[in-house]
């Protein structure tokens, strides 16, 4: 038995999916202007990784949540 989403719950899902693919692009900006700085803070470099991984891992989520499941 499938699980289908309804239309305000896709909705939903694909602005957090817009919101939270902004936030992995920024993420990915301040690590990139961090890691290029001689002195850069280690432990905000580390925790900035996580948290783009963390972000990626939910967009794949809900990526997933959106794709219909096709039975080949």
């Amino acid at each position: 038995m499938a699980f289908e989403l309804s239309a305000e719950s896709a909705a939903e899902y694909e602005t957090e999916l817009a919101r939270l693919r902004e936030e992995h692009r920024d993420l990915d900006d301040a690590i990139e202007a961090l890691a290029g700085v001689m002195a850069g803070d280690r432990l905000q470099l580390q925790r900035l990784k996580k948290r783009k991984l963390a972000l990626r891992d939910r967009i794949s989520f809900l990526e997933d949540q959106l794709t219909p499941d096709i039975i080949a």
